[in-house]
Parts: structure tokens; sequence; C-alpha cells
């Protein structure tokens, strides 16, 4: 991937991660009420290890790289300084999140819209083996915050009329490293390219490859490393579970 200009050094959170016996609230952390409420409708009683590193970093204007695995609470981690910025200067097409499958890319869909229900958050998935015609229509609406795989976000930039993200404010790449793994490299450059330079940008991975450091340098400007994570760590709560479907009865 070609690096476009050289960035700033990375540098480290300015804030270490709170004590777990040390109380912490998503007010504390700088989040707005309404948010705070929609966190408490939800069951988040108390922020995550990851959401206390990076939501203030994140609410000061900071590009954020964040080390964090799995189940860690990384989506509220670029969700709510998200949503908390949309509050603050209303725009469709205000945030793209790139992810490296479809299951993911409806979770988190899920997360912004719940988080977002009382303020009127509409989302879009952008993801292959659904009809591109229905896609095509979801963009024309100009959700608020489109979740992509790289590749048919790719194809609707190409194809899709009158659709573009000139205006985008806020990128996030999430699970950078599965993302680079499975080869959507070319794919994330083309992105890249067709996106303001203007923005703030949010890349999640729960390792740091020789890859995504190369995407860190070419996609951010002077980020904050927020890191809760060890390679191939696994969340500590984290309950994991297979089960085997015949092929015919499976949707996704």
């Amino acid at each position: 991937m070609a690096v476009p200009e050289e960035r700033d050094s990375l540098t480290e959170a300015s804030q270490p991660v709170m004590e777990e016996e040390e109380t912490k609230t998503f007010k504390d952390l700088g989040v707005t009420d309404v948010l705070c409420e929609a966190c408490d409708q939800l069951g988040w009683t108390k922020p995550t290890k990851i959401q206390i590193e990076a939501i203030p970093l994140a609410l000061q204007g900071r590009d954020i790289i964040g080390l964090a695995e799995t189940g860690s609470g990384k989506t509220g981690a670029f969700a709510l300084p998200i949503l908390n910025a949309l509050l603050e200067t209303p725009q469709r097409l205000f945030a793209l999140v790139l992810t490296p499958t479809r299951e993911l890319a409806f979770q988190i869909s899920e997360q912004f819209e719940a988080l977002g229900s009382s303020i009127g958050v509409q989302s879009a998935v952008i993801v292959g083996g659904v009809d591109s015609m229905s896609q095509s229509l979801a963009l024309a609406k100009k959700p608020h915050i489109i979740i992509a795989t790289p590749g048919r976000l790719i194809d609707h930039l190409e194809n899709t009329k009158r659709f573009n993200l000139r205006a985008l404010k806020y990128l996030v790449m999430d699970e950078a490293d599965r993302i680079l793994n499975m080869d959507f490299e070319t794919e994330v450059d083309k992105n890249l390219k067709v996106i303001p330079r203007d923005r703030k940008t949010f890349l999640f991975s729960a390792t740091m490859t020789k890859k995504v450091q190369k995407l860190q340098r070419a996609a951010l400007k002077n980020p904050a490393k927020c890191a809760v994570s060890s390679k191939y760590q696994i969340v500590e709560k984290l309950q994991q579970y297979y089960i085997f479907i015949p092929s015919k009865f499976k949707h996704l």
C-alpha cells in the first residue's frame, strides 16, 4: 500500500488504564447525557478498559489506534465518540466503518442503531451476499453511518450513481489485522483515495502486525495508542460456542 505522506510518530494515550476497583462512568469520559442514557438501557453499567482509554482522546479530536481483543467493548469505544460528534454537527454520510466480514458489519450496525435510537440515527450495511439494488436504495437515503466490507463498498463507489463519501467526517477500520489478512489491502487503498484527508480516523486491531503498522502510517495523523490487548489474547469473560449447521440453513 502506498504511503501518501509522512505522518507524525505514534504517541501513547496520555491517561493510563484505570484500575478495576476505581469506578468510572461514561459521563466521566465526556459522553453526552442522551448517550449515557442509551448505555444504561443497553446494560452498559460502566466503561470497559478500551473505552476508558479511547473515548476521552477521541472526543478531543485525536486519531486513535486501539489494540483490543474481541469482546472488549471496542465497538462502543468508537461508536460513542462518533455519535457524540454527530449530535454536535448533524450530517448525513457522517461516518464509515470498514470491517472484514458481513457478520461483524451487522453486529456493529445493531450497536450503532441501539445507541442512537433516541436521536434517530440511521445506518446502512453494505456487504457482499446481499442484493446490490437494495443497498443502492439504502445509500440513496444518505444514512448517517455506513458499515461496509471494503470490496462491496468500492463496487458502490464506482457504480452507484450520485453516491460518494466526499463529506465524510469519520473513518473506522475495525479488526484491521483481519481486513489485511483477508487480502483487502487493495480495496482499502482505493477507499482511502476517495474519502477526505481532513477526517478523524480510528483503527482497531487485536494485533499490531507489519501490515497494520503500514496502514497506520498511511491513514492516521499523529494517533494516540490505546493498548489493552496482547497477541492472541481473548477477553476473560467471553463465552465461545460452535454448532454444526447444514449449509442449506445458513442465511449469512
